[in-house]
């Protein structure tokens, strides 16, 4: 027990904080606010040794591989768990009803499956003197080892999808997650029917009512269960026993009455669901979620740079004069840096509230996606170019600037754009980080980054940029500014690139290049060198009537979006942040004496 508890953290996922714990054979152990208190009967040994676990599972019935196993002993003492594989990932089966009426349902993560089960407990949605009462969460357990694609039973063709959709971020799904549930004394609603006397016309009248009073039930209470099945209604032990009593003492209308208890049981709520991986909100309840989560994140935003209480699983850091909220992505063993000191922001950012939303690309060249999350928020997000030499004349192999000064990482990005709105030049508003759990899968061609941010540390002891994960960055969708937007809930702005907006003939061709170059001008008079910028790496916010948004000039309001090949320009006369050998920097003069 000291050995498990001297390793252990607390880490938040979803709303829903867990003890993550390393268990004893380099695997991760997350266990619920339920099943703290009984930590060492999760232990490894305790439950999924391997000869313990293959002699005393009880295969359950379903699609998917569900395990009843007790633990070990503990002061006399043995707990009753469910244990079941997560099918993140896999395709639903199409032989339930799911294909007619959830043709767009997917397996729930494991994260997201605890917090809507949590979320089911806390019986907040809905009618109150109602609930529904699913299974006690307790844990998720995830081994050390990866699955080869062919072992996981996931489909090819979706896991090709979701690499070229996200790039960088899919390896994840080969992990595999077990997750734990207390196990429920009683009978699902099959087995109690088999103590009952009528014929099967009957038993399936029976059955298929029961099934839609209780999808009634969990939609009055904001949830849909897209595989919903007799199996998943399960009757306690001791409401069996006096199904069984009935039909054992009443003689010839021992049937009509144990089927009307059954209905009575049914009707006072007295039942449990289970089997919550194709659980999800009603299209009300998602919405009201949605719009109060987004209403609390502009607000949260608009106080971002505030310190709020920091929870355990979260620490404070600086990175170029950009503060940070710095944790762990425990979905993907990724990790993320959250703009501001506004601890709240965090969970907004986290993969799976963002990865799997539908997108649109906004750029033929670079990874760049449009995307509304889980949560209603409208965001973009880039996988950083960090460590490549361009090599396309769109992606500025041809810039000599670009080949001397190098792409600037994620952190130089976010440094830039903080200072320049500090400067009152408009810019997008950069978010947050997320360095993928994933390693890389191509090397990086142009080390000198990595080496400039070798010493720059995070709060683990790592250092915060390495060669061998993949960034991502994460801005707003500018439709206005923050403290703007955070007051209007429809006719926002609408951003376009100088380019398009030539194109869809919102300006001109000379408007465009007029506006680039004061762009460029105003950069070089606050020190900073933004010569190798496009009209596309700008934008105009346009109204619903399709007016550009002007500044307090009068002027169209420019604002920049890509910070990637901008460099703050020392007094000696080349980038603060080009990490550049003494040859680099006499070629620099050089060309600039000749210009």
């Amino acid at each position: 027990m000291e050995q498990l508890t001297s390793k252990k953290t607390l880490v938040n996922v979803l709303g829903v904080v867990y003890v993550h714990i390393k268990t004893s054979d380099g695997g991760d152990l997350y266990l619920t606010r339920f099943a703290a208190p009984y930590q060492e009967y999760f232990e490894i040994e305790n439950w999924y040794e391997r000869s313990w676990f293959n002699k005393h599972k009880i295969r359950l019935i379903g699609t998917s591989s569900v395990y009843r196993v007790p633990t070990k002993k503990i002061e006399g003492k043995s707990l009753d768990l469910v244990v079941k594989n997560c099918r993140v990932g896999e395709d639903v089966p199409i032989d339930t009803h799911t294909l007619q009426e959830f043709c767009d349902a997917e397996f729930n993560s494991p994260w997201e499956e605890f917090s809507l089960v949590m979320e089911m407990r806390e019986n907040h949605y809905g009618p109150k003197e109602m609930r529904v009462n699913p299974q006690r969460p307790l844990a998720i357990y995830v081994p050390p080892e990866k699955m080869q694609a062919w072992q996981s039973g996931r489909s090819r063709a979706k896991i090709n999808r979701i690499r070229a959709k996200h790039p960088g971020i899919d390896l994840d799904i080969l992990k595999q997650y077990k997750l734990i549930y207390e196990w429920i004394e009683g009978n699902n609603l099959i087995e109690v029917f088999e103590h009952i006397d009528i014929d099967h016309d009957e038993l399936v009248n029976h059955l298929n009512t029961i099934n839609c009073k209780t999808l009634g039930d969990l939609n009055r209470k904001g949830y849909l269960m897209a595989d919903m099945k007799p199996e998943h209604i399960i009757i306690s032990k001791s409401d069996t026993g006096c199904i069984i009593e009935i039909g054992r003492t009443q003689g010839k209308d021992a049937s009509e009455k144990q089927v009307n208890m059954v209905y009575q049981l049914i009707n006072e709520g007295r039942y449990s669901v289970i089997d919550y991986e194709l659980l999800l909100r009603t299209s009300e309840h998602e919405n009201e979620v949605k719009y109060s989560r987004r209403y609390s994140y502009l607000d949260d935003q608009r106080h971002r740079f505030e310190p709020t209480p920091l929870p355990a699983h979260l620490s404070y850091m600086e990175v170029f004069g950009v503060p940070y909220l710095y944790g762990h992505a425990e979905s993907t063993g990724g990790r993320l840096w959250v703009v501001g000191r506004n601890a709240h922001l965090f969970d907004y950012f986290l993969p799976e509230r963002w990865r799997k939303t539908p997108s649109l690309k906004l750029s033929d060249t670079k990874e760049v996606f449009y995307t509304i999350t889980k949560d209603n928020i409208h965001l973009v997000w880039e996988t950083s170019r960090i460590g490549e030499m361009p090599v396309g004349e769109d992606e500025g192999a041809h810039d000599p600037k670009v080949r001397q000064y190098g792409i600037n990482s994620p952190f130089e990005e976010f440094s830039i754009a903080h200072k320049l709105k500090q400067l009152g030049i408009p810019t997008v508003y950069v978010r947050a980080i997320y360095m993928t759990g994933s390693r890389k899968i191509e090397a990086s061609t142009d080390l000198r980054k990595y080496e400039f941010h070798k010493d720059i540390i995070d709060p683990e002891g790592n250092a915060v940029l390495q060669e061998n994960h993949n960034y991502i960055t994460i801005r707003g969708y500018y439709n206005g500014p923050d403290h703007w937007v955070a007051e209007h809930n429809d006719s926002l702005y609408t951003p376009v690139d100088l380019s398009k907006a030539v194109y869809k003939g919102i300006i001109d061709e000379s408007t465009c290049r007029m506006l680039l170059e004061k762009v460029k001008e105003n950069l070089k008079n606050a020190g900073y060198d933004g010569s190798s910028l496009k009209a596309n790496d700008l934008l105009l916010a346009i109204d619903s009537k399709g007016k550009i948004m002007n500044n307090s000039y009068g002027e169209p309001e420019v604002i920049i979006c890509n910070f990637e090949l901008i460099w703050k320009i020392s007094d000696a006369g080349f980038p603060i942040n080009a990490p550049m050998t003494e040859s680099v920097k006499e070629d620099f003069h050089e060309d600039k004496n000749k210009r």
